[in-house]
């Protein structure tokens, strides 16, 4: 079974769970990953983009956003929203049950950890420092660095870059953005990889879970939005 929707849903599934499946192996106690740190973290995610990137396009999306951003971004930039209302649910859809996955597969380790900050970091995305408008620039541009990296990869101006490769690169792109600037706020940039794992937080039966930061929730959901909306405007105004 191929299609658009079913493509973002499975290659979100796939970058959640190997995303924050690997913060999962670096924070639960009594994992053999834990404490090996943001270079694991960071690359792993790279990884994860690199792989749902790849199973999106092999199951009918030939767009693999995985980032609602991504697509609404790229929708103002063309002028085209119809496949806002086809990506942005499977996205969703596909981050909440990719984090429940990441709950099934590290299930005995949740009794295990007793602090309820790690247990939600698995899941979403928090401030190193508590500021609302400097949370906000961070996450607005990382997304805006983002989505100009994904247009200037792609663009006709890097004429050898075959897919294989520039998907390669955008994996490098979402490490380095994670190791420069992830500090802030834990780069989200992707509303759907926030909420849905965010969702799955709050739903399900964790041992030691404290509450879900819904108090905080906004930001990673707005801000990635503002930035890849922005990011749009200003490809469509300069090319």
């Amino acid at each position: 079974m191929t299609s658009p929707f079913f493509g973002e849903f499975l290659g979100t599934f796939v970058l959640i769970l190997l995303g924050d499946g690997v913060v999962a192996g670096v924070l639960l106690e009594k994992s053999k990953a834990k404490d090996s740190g943001w270079i694991v973290i960071t690359a792993a995610w790279a990884f994860a983009v690199i792989l749902g990137v790849f199973t999106a396009k092999a199951f009918g999306s030939a767009d693999a956003h995985l980032n609602p951003a991504v697509t609404v971004a790229f929708a103002v930039q063309s002028g085209e929203y119809s496949k806002i209302p086809i990506y942005l649910p499977a996205q969703f859809l596909g981050a909440f049950l990719g984090a429940v996955a990441v709950y099934l597969h590290y299930l005995p380790h949740w009794k295990e950890t007793k602090d309820s900050g790690k247990i939600l970091a698995v899941f979403s995305t928090d401030p190193a420092i508590s500021n609302p408008p400097s949370n906000f620039f961070s996450e607005f541009l990382g997304t805006f660095l983002l989505i100009i990296g994904i247009h200037s990869i792609f663009s006709a101006q890097i004429a050898d870059v075959t897919t294989p490769i520039g998907v390669g690169y955008v994996g490098v792109l979402v490490w380095v953005i994670g190791l420069s600037m992830g500090g802030t706020t834990g780069y989200a940039i992707n509303p759907a990889r926030d909420l849905g794992p965010r969702l799955a937080h709050y739903i399900l039966p964790i041992p030691h879970k404290g509450n879900s930061g819904w108090k905080y929730a906004w930001l990673p959901i707005l801000a990635p939005l503002a930035g890849g909306t922005f990011a749009g405007m200003f490809l469509k105004t300069i090319l």
